[in-house]
C-alpha cells in the first residue's frame, strides 16, 4: 500500500477542509435516529454473543492445529508452540453489520496444515461433533473455498489461508506484502478479504463518520434494489470503497454531508475512470496480476471500475453491466436530486430511503424460475443459477446492441405452494432514441434466452428435477406472491418529477417492442446523459500513477470561507477531463469467460452469498465445464408475433417460452438472411441498413 503524502489521504488531495456547520450537526443526528429506528444497530447482547462465538471459534482452531501437528509426527514441543488464528473481514470488521447478519472469517494456519485434508476434513469432523454447530454446510471446491455454519445460532463463513511458514505468530500482520510470498492462489484470493477490509479502515480520516455513512448508503442500496454484487450491482465491499473515498475528499464532514457529497460526486462520475483509495502498487517479487488497463486488454473495457487498496490490486466491481450502471447511475442522480431538496428544507430523510416500486417500473419483465427435488438440491442449483444470472443480462445487452436494457432484480421470491423452487425477475426496457429510429421495434430473444439455459446446463452437479423456466410477463400479470401478504397494490398516480436544470440532460424512453415484448414510450424511467467527467484515474485514455494526478492544489485549503460556488469549482478542479470515445470490445471474449466461471463466492457449486469477494479477477477452476460460444441471434422456427397495440398498456399478447422450437442453438443466420427488426446500429459506423436510412446515427460509447 502507498503511504498517504503530503498530510493527506487518498490519491488527490481533499475538496474541502470545512468542518461541519450547525445544521450539518442536526442532520447527522436526525440521520443517525433514523438509522437506528429502521433497525440498523445490532442489539448489545448481540455483540456479546458474537464477541463469545468467535472467542470459541479461535479456541477450536488452536486445538484443530494442535492435533493436525501432533498427527503428523511433530515433537511435543514443537505441537504446544503451533498456533492457527482467526481473523474477520466484511462488515462486521468494518463496523456496519445489523441484526441476525452473518459473520465472514478467516482462519490462518502453518503450512503443514492442508486445506482438502486437514481443513475439509478434520476441522469440518470437529465441528460436527459440537452440539453447539448446526447446518455445517462445506464448499470446498467454490473459487474462494469456505465452510459455513452456525455456531450458537450466528451463522459463520470460514475461509481458510496456508501460509508458507512453521508458524503462525499471534500479532500477525495481514497487511504485509511478504504474507503472500509463495502461497496458492485459493490462499491468496482468501486472505483479499481480511487485507482489503484492514486497508480501508486505515485510509479513512474518521472510521466512525465512515460507519455512519457507510451504514446509510448499504441500507438506501438494499432501499433501491442495487445492493447486489452476483446480480451487477455493488456488493458490501464495493459501496465500502466508494464511502471511503468521498469520506477521503470530505476528511473534516459529518456523515449527513458525507451522504449529499456521496450523491453530488457519483451522480457526475465519468465511468468508467477508476475510483483508488490509494496509488496502485506493483510488486515484482510476487507474481500476482495487478489492475492495469496499459498492460492487460480486458482492464480497459470495465464498466465502472472500483480498485480494492491492497496488493493485488483488482477490479471488485467486475460484474458491472451497462444496464446496471445505467440504473445505479440514475439513482445516484435522484439521490443527488433528494440532498439538495433536503438543503432547502422540503424532504426529509425518509424520502431518500422509499423503497424502489420496481414492479411498477417496467411495462415488460423476464421471469426465471427454479425448481428442484430436495432442498439440498435447491440450495446448490439456486446459487448456481444466481452466478449465472448476469450472462443473460450480457447476451440481451449484446444481442440487441445495447438497445434493450435490463434491470434484474436483486433477490429472488418464492410461491409458498410450491416447495423447493423460487422466481428471479428482469425489468426490460428500450433505450432511449432519436425519432429517427422509429422503424426499429422486435427483439427476437428467444434464441438469446435458449443460449443461456445452455450455460446453466452445463452444471456439472445437475440432478434430475433441477429445471429453469424463463418466460415473459406483462407487469399486470406479475404473480402476487411477489407481493407482501400476496396483494397486489392499487397503481398510484404517475409522480411528477422534480425538474432537472438542463431539459436536454433527460431523454424518456419511447417506442420499441421485445420479441412479444413491447416496450410503451409510457415507461416511467428515464435515461439520462451523464456529463463528461474525469476523476482518479484516466486521462486520454491513459492510466495515470497517483502522484501524476495530486499535482497541483484541488481542494479548499481555507476553511473559513467556504460557499457552495466554490466547492463546485473545486470539484470541476478534480475531475477535469475526459475520456475518449472508446470502442467497446467483442463480448463474445467476455461470455465466454463467464460461462467459465462467476466472482467470488459464487464461483464452483454456485453456493454463492451474495457480496462476491473482492478478487473477481483472479482464475476460477473451470476445467469441468464446457465452452458455450455466443455468436448473433438464432433461427427459430416461430413467426413473428403480431402486434398488441391495442390492449390497455400497448403490450404485446406473447411469452418468451422455454420449450422455444430451435432447429440449432448455436447455428446462426447469415447477415443477408437476417430481416431489418434484426439488425440494429453498430457502435462504430452504420450497420447495413444504414446505407437505407442517412437519417440513422451509430451508437457511441461516452
Amino acid at each position: 500500500m502507498a503511504k498517504p503524502t503530503n498530510g493527506y489521504l487518498g490519491v488527490t488531495e481533499p475538496i474541502s477542509l470545512s468542518g461541519p456547520t450547525e445544521i450539518d450537526v442536526v442532520r447527522t443526528r436526525e440521520l443517525e435516529k433514523f438509522l437506528a429506528n429502521a433497525g440498523l444497530y445490532p442489539s448489545n447482547d448481540d455483540a456479546v454473543c458474537r464477541e463469545e462465538v468467535l472467542g470459541r471459534l479461535d479456541q477450536v482452531v488452536k486445538t484443530w492445529i494442535k492435533r493436525v501437528s501432533r498427527a503428523k509426527g511433530y515433537n511435543e514441543q514443537f505441537v504446544q508452540e503451533a498456533n492457527a488464528k482467526i481473523f474477520t473481514f466484511g462488515s462486521y470488521r468494518l463496523g456496519v453489520h445489523g441484526p441476525g447478519a452473518d459473520i465472514d472469517t478467516l482462519c490462518i494456519g502453518p503450512r503443514h496444515a492442508t486445506r482438502e485434508e486437514d481443513f475439509f476434513i478434520e476441522l469440518h469432523n470437529m465441528l460436527a461433533e459440537m452440539p453447539e454447530v448446526a447446518e455445517l454446510h462445506p464448499v470446498p471446491d467454490a473459487h474462494v473455498p469456505v465452510m459455513k455454519f452456525k455456531f450458537m445460532g450466528v451463522s459463520i463463513d470460514l475461509l481458510y489461508a496456508k501460509l508458507a511458514s512453521l508458524v503462525v505468530p499471534e500479532d500477525l500482520d495481514i497487511t504485509q506484502n511478504s504474507i503472500l510470498e509463495n502461497v496458492d492462489e485459493q490462499t491468496a484470493r482468501s486472505l483479499n478479504g481480511c487485507r482489503v477490509t484492514d486497508l480501508i479502515l486505515r485510509l479513512v480520516p474518521n472510521i466512525q463518520n465512515f460507519r455512519t455513512t457507510l451504514r446509510c448508503m448499504r441500507y438506501w442500496a438494499k432501499c433501491r434494489c442495487v445492493y447486489s454484487n452476483v446480480s451487477g450491482f455493488l456488493g458490501g465491499i464495493n459501496w465500502a470503497l466508494l464511502v471511503a473515498r468521498i469520506c477521503q475528499l470530505y476528511p473534516n464532514a459529518l456523515p449527513s454531508m458525507l451522504v449529499s457529497r456521496f450523491f453530488r460526486v457519483f451522480a457526475n462520475w465519468r465511468w468508467p475512470n477508476p475510483v483508488m483509495l490509494c496509488q496502485i502498487e506493483d510488486v515484482p517479487s510476487l507474481s500476482h496480476t495487478v489492475w492495469d488497463p496499459r498492460r492487460h486488454f480486458k482492464d480497459r473495457f470495465q464498466h465502472m471500475p472500483i480498485i480494492t487498496p491492497a496488493y493485488p490490486a483488482m477490479n471488485s466491481s467486475y460484474n458491472v453491466s451497462t444496464s446496471t450502471l445505467r440504473v445505479m447511475t440514475e439513482e445516484f442522480q435522484r439521490g443527488d436530486e433528494i440532498c439538495k431538496a433536503m438543503d432547502e428544507n422540503k424532504i426529509d430523510w425518509k424520502t431518500l430511503f422509499e423503497q424502489y416500486p420496481f414492479f411498477e417500473s417496467y411495462k415488460h419483465y423476464l421471469e426465471i424460475d427454479i425448481m428442484a427435488e430436495n432442498e439440498d438440491d435447491f440450495r446448490q442449483w439456486h446459487g448456481w443459477v444466481e452466478s449465472r444470472l448476469r450472462i443473460l443480462t450480457l447476451k440481451i445487452e449484446k444481442y440487441t446492441y445495447n438497445m434493450l436494457q435490463v434491470h434484474p432484480y436483486p433477490g429472488d421470491f418464492c410461491d409458498d405452494t410450491k416447495p423447493h423452487s423460487c422466481s428471479f425477475f428482469m425489468g426490460l426496457q428500450r433505450k432511449p432514441r432519436s425519432q429517427s429510429d422509429e422503424g426499429e421495434k422486435l427483439f427476437d430473444m428467444r434464441a438469446t434466452v435458449e443460449e443461456f439455459k445452455q450455460v446453466v446446463h452445463t452444471y456439472t452437479m445437475w440432478k434430475p428435477g433441477m429445471e429453469i423456466r424463463i418466460s415473459h410477463v406483462k407487469r399486470k400479470d406479475i404473480p402476487r406472491f411477489v407481493f407482501p401478504g400476496g396483494v397486489r397494490p392499487q397503481r398510484p398516480a404517475r409522480p411528477v418529477r422534480p425538474a432537472r436544470s438542463k431539459p436536454s440532460d433527460a431523454a424518456t424512453a419511447v417506442t420499441g417492442k421485445v420479441s412479444g415484448v413491447a416496450i410503451d414510450e409510457s415507461s416511467e424511467r428515464k435515461q439520462v446523459q451523464v456529463q463528461g467527467l474525469h476523476l482518479d484515474g484516466v486521462a486520454n485514455g491513459n492510466y495515470l500513477e497517483a502522484s501524476e494526478q495530486v499535482e497541483g492544489s484541488s481542494g479548499i485549503k481555507d476553511t473559513d470561507v467556504f460557499s457552495k460556488e466554490a466547492e463546485d469549482i473545486a470539484i470541476k478542479n478534480l475531475t477535469d477531463g475526459s475520456v475518449p470515445e472508446m470502442e467497446l470490445p467483442d463480448e463474445i471474449d467476455e461470455l465466454q469467460y463467464l460461462e467459465f466461471q462467476g466472482s467470488g463466492k459464487e464461483q464452483g457449486t454456485g453456493n454463492g452469498t451474495g457480496d462476491a469477494a473482492p478478487n473477481a479477477l483472479a482464475p476460477a477452476n473451470t476445467a469441468h465445464i464446457s465452452t458455450v460460444t455466443a455468436p448473433a441471434p438464432t433461427t427459430v422456427t416461430e413467426p413473428s408475433v403480431a402486434d398488441g397495440n391495442n390492449n390497455e398498456d400497448g403490450e404485446m399478447q406473447s411469452q418468451i417460452s422455454s420449450e422455444t422450437n430451435v432447429s440449432s442453438p448455436l447455428k446462426r443466420k447469415a447477415p443477408e438472411e437476417l430481416e431489418e427488426l434484426e439488425l440494429a446500429p453498430t457502435f462504430h459506423g452504420v450497420n447495413p441498413l444504414a446505407a437505407q436510412n442517412t437519417q440513422r446515427k451509430p451508437l457511441r460509447y461516452v
